[in-house]
């Protein structure tokens, strides 16, 4: 199983751009999908973005244009660079590997999850 450790978060203005990374262990990590998910207080975890092994990428309609998702096979590495933040982006931001990668979407792995890292955009 792959462990998956975030990093990046922090406070942050309208506006202003944070980037997220994702440590994973294990030598497969090249060939898994991996996605970003966020959770704010009180709602449901959602999808933000996903990127394929081959490096094809999905987004979230809400992030489309501002958020990038990018990974480092060599350092086991996934990355989300968010520009343009909104207060609305504020979560805990989390990764995960292994799942389901659509050109609609990526479909998350149960199994798979780090701790997340705290995103908090001020207004």
């Amino acid at each position: 199983q792959v462990q998956l450790v975030e990093s990046g978060g922090g406070l942050v203005q309208a506006g202003g751009s944070l980037r997220l990374s994702c440590a994973a262990s294990g030598r497969a990590f090249s060939r898994y999908a991996m996605g970003w998910f966020r959770q704010a207080p009180g709602q449901e975890r959602e999808f933000v973005a996903g990127i394929s092994w081959l490096g094809g990428t999905t987004y979230a309609a809400s992030v489309k244009g501002r958020f990038t998702v990018s990974r480092d096979n060599s350092n086991n590495t996934v990355f989300l660079q968010m520009n343009s933040l909104k207060p609305e982006d504020t979560a805990v931001y989390y990764c995960n590997a292994g799942g389901v990668f659509v050109n609609a979407g990526y479909y998350a792995n149960s199994r798979s999850w780090g701790q997340g890292t705290q995103v908090t955009v001020s207004s």
